[in-house]
């Protein structure tokens, strides 16, 4: 029971903040190209770590997660008058590079596959 609360607070708490970073921050360091991928709060519901995916340069992901974090407490309270919790968890935004990982993963994939088209016909796997 206490596993599913937390997931839909999560799940509450990714979508009440992405709201409140496109609508209410007015930081020219954060990045318009982002999307909040999760959020995972502690079991004692007092922090809460944000992962943030950002489109763009290395340097403009860090100056972007900083950014976030500087206005967290803006965003903890400006998301904390529409979700209703007895203390709203302090916030820690982590950028998430997920998508990079995956996108590395893919580009491997297909350098493994046009090595192996490249092979002569005969060739076998194992080697003869």
């Amino acid at each position: 029971m206490a596993k599913q609360r937390i997931e839909r607070l999560n799940s509450l708490l990714r979508e009440v903040i992405s709201d409140v970073i496109r609508k209410h921050v007015r930081n020219p360091d954060v990045n318009e190209l982002f999307t909040i991928t999760r959020v995972s709060i502690s079991k004692d519901l007092r922090h809460a770590k944000v992962y943030v995916s950002i489109l763009g340069e290395e340097n403009e992901k860090a100056k972007s997660i900083k950014a976030l974090q500087s206005a967290s407490g803006f965003i903890g309270s400006t998301a904390a008058k529409q979700v209703v919790m007895r203390f709203f968890p302090s916030l820690k935004f982590l950028l998430d590079d997920a998508v990079n990982k995956h996108m590395r993963i893919e580009e491997l994939l297909h350098q493994i596959e046009e090595e192996k088209n490249m092979r002569p016909q005969g060739e076998h796997e194992n080697g003869q």
